[in-house]
């Protein structure tokens, strides 16, 4: 069975990367959603309630499996025998963050290999920054963030 892994920060989850995981579970048998976090950001939500998000937004995607790691995402990989990261592509700027931690990735293991996924036309200005942002002004997140989580999104930010 061919594997991969989808990782991402995911706080919160947009439709954005619901859209990507979508796709990616669609050419895989099965699919790791890993909730990594990122050195350079802040979480808004713990690691639990993320994949606790995740899995509830999800529930219709048989081939996957949502969990985490605090280790480097390609260790990961190799740990579960996953040659194939998928990764989402927005903008430039996404680019040139992708291009360095493929070359990272591709140090520590040669046999991962990195597939880029492009938003849907609608997604691509999605980002959680944006996101939190809107909660914070009051406005209607609805197109952005799967229904399943907008009250937990605005629950939490509005604090």
């Amino acid at each position: 069975m061919n594997k991969a892994l989808y990782p991402g920060t995911f706080d919160p989850l947009t439709i954005g990367h619901l859209d990507v995981i979508k796709r990616a579970a669609r050419l895989v048998g099965e699919l790791h959603v890993v909730v990594a976090d990122n050195v350079r950001k802040t979480p808004t939500f713990s690691t639990a309630e993320r994949i606790e998000m995740i899995q509830r937004v999800t529930t219709d995607i048989q081939n996957i499996i949502v969990t985490s790691t605090t280790d480097l995402v390609v260790r990961y990989a190799q740990k579960h025998d996953i040659n194939l990261m998928i990764r989402g592509l927005r903008n430039i700027q996404d680019y040139e963050n992708e291009y360095m931690l493929f070359q990272f990735n591709r140090n520590i293991n040669r046999n991962i290999e990195t597939m880029i996924l492009f938003p849907s036309s609608r997604n691509h200005f999605v980002s959680s920054s944006a996101i939190k942002e809107l909660v914070l002004h009051h406005a209607d997140i609805s197109p952005y963030v799967p229904k399943e989580i907008i009250r937990d999104v605005q629950d939490r930010l509005r604090k």
